[in-house]
């Protein structure tokens, strides 16, 4: 008769759902650590291989412009962390500091970005429920009308908010702080790793409609992406995204309900636990 299991044996694939399982990161190279931390004390193995790079727009001159005259502005909405450390940049850059904001009724989109708010001691007025462009909408257009609005993004971004809350009577601008490009030598190592079958990941996740766009992009022209992707699980951080995927003729198996990276992960170990 065989001895039972010591409690620390019985446990270990509850504590590490993910064993066994390669799961691919698209995000930026300086973000994917702690994405690649958390899913690697799970059991995965994590594949970083970005679809994204951060670098600075071409002009700062609407940025500038729009710190020049920030005591006219009532809110201030920032839509990601990025936004959030290239205007700290910025501001550096141009001799002010982050105390000159804290007049400004500011947004954070979610968790992330509001606690990097935190770091530079600003406090956020408003955080959406759902962590999108259309529930940071739902969240101001009753508060903004005859109100000035800076916000800050990327150079390529869907139009949504700016749109809608000048139909709700704010005066917006946007203004640039940063501006997404494919990495190099990123597509090479991309169709290598899906080539391999030691390397082949089971899932690939995708934290933004940029990093599903870029992979696609990256698998090549002539190739179908769906026919490249046959057996992988496509992990999406929400609904926008998989909307993206889908513009793509993909299909998110897996979504995030809250849309933020332990959301994503969470979802990853709830689709696999089935």
């Amino acid at each position: 008769m065989s001895e039972p299991k010591s409690a620390p044996e019985a446990n270990t694939d509850q504590a590490k759902p993910l064993t066994g399982k390669r799961i691919l990161i698209t995000r930026a190279h300086h973000q994917a650590a702690e994405m690649t931390r958390d899913l690697e004390a799970l059991g995965a193995t994590a594949i970083s291989i970005p679809t994204i790079e951060i670098r600075p727009p071409q002009s700062f001159q609407p940025l500038d412009k729009a710190l020049k005259k920030l005591p006219a502005y009532d809110w201030l909405i920032l839509t990601s962390v990025n936004g959030v450390s290239a205007l700290r940049k910025r501001l550096d850059k141009v001799d002010m500091h982050p105390g000159m904001l804290k007049h400004l009724q500011i947004v954070a989109i979610g968790p992330a970005t509001r606690d990097a708010l935190a770091a530079l001691n600003l406090k956020v007025a408003v955080m959406p429920d759902q962590y999108i462009a259309e529930s940071v909408v739902s969240a101001l257009q009753d508060k903004v009308a005859g109100k000035r609005v800076l916000l800050v993004r990327a150079k390529v971004a869907r139009d949504v908010i700016p749109q809608e809350l000048r139909r709700a009577g704010a005066e917006v601008d946007v203004a640039e702080a940063y501006e997404t490009i494919v990495p190099t030598n990123s597509a090479q190592k991309l169709r290598a790793t899906l080539a391999d079958e030691q390397s082949r990941p089971h899932i690939i996740t995708f934290t933004s409609s940029s990093t599903a766009t870029n992979f696609v992009a990256m698998l090549g022209s002539g190739v179908s992406p769906k026919t490249a992707l046959a057996g992988i699980h496509l992990a999406s951080i929400g609904p926008v995204t998989s909307a993206t995927l889908t513009e793509h003729g993909l299909h998110a198996d897996i979504e995030a309900t809250d849309y933020t990276i332990p959301g994503l992960i969470a979802a990853i170990v709830k689709h696999l636990s089935r």
